[in-house]
């Protein structure tokens, strides 16, 4: 009887924790880059611009384009169809115009990811602030850790961090 009771005191004690991340997904980034590349060469309006979408690397994409307007279209394009992958413009880090750089214009897109060690102490700051007691958040990483006993007090967290807007795509994962 004392081997049950002690594992009922070990379970009521055990915490519920999940991590606030923030994350690309590359494929869905691939996906819409593509699809963007593809309607901007069958377009009339894009036609003999040179207008062009593509990645660089893991972490930007690039637009280029003959005239500052058409560059700045291509970049609403592409953000349509990151919109229709489900995906956040929150990770895009836009320059605020297109530069010029010789006979074109080029548009260097930033991918966010990750949390800053400056956006998860803010992040944490507002649960300690705004959220229920005894809910725990830790910074690790770029990522925090929310832990609480309770698994009501979590998703009441989750709602909080949701309606706030950070400017950081932001998901839930690794829910215990």
């Amino acid at each position: 009887m004392t081997d049950e009771s002690e594992r009922g005191v070990a379970s009521v004690a055990a915490e519920s924790s999940f991590d606030v991340v923030s994350k690309v997904d590359h494929q869905e980034v691939d996906n819409a880059v593509n699809q963007a590349a593809k309607e901007l060469s069958q377009r009339f309006d894009f036609r003999g611009t040179g207008t062009t979408v593509s990645r660089q690397g893991d972490s930007a994409l690039e637009i280029r384009s003959g005239t500052e307007e058409r560059a700045n279209a291509a970049l609403d394009v592409l953000k349509e169809k990151l919109i229709k992958r489900k995906l956040s413009l929150k990770i895009l880090d836009v320059p605020d115009e297109p530069k010029p750089s010789g006979k074109e214009y080029r548009l260097q897109i930033g991918l966010k990811e990750g949390i800053s060690t400056e956006d998860a102490k803010k992040i944490s700051k507002y649960i300690r602030d705004e959220g229920p007691k005894g809910v725990k958040a830790q910074v690790q990483g770029d990522e925090l850790r929310v832990s609480s006993k309770k698994k009501d007090d979590l998703q009441t967290v989750q709602t909080l961090v949701k309606e706030k807007d950070f400017d950081l795509a932001l998901q839930f994962v690794n829910y215990r």
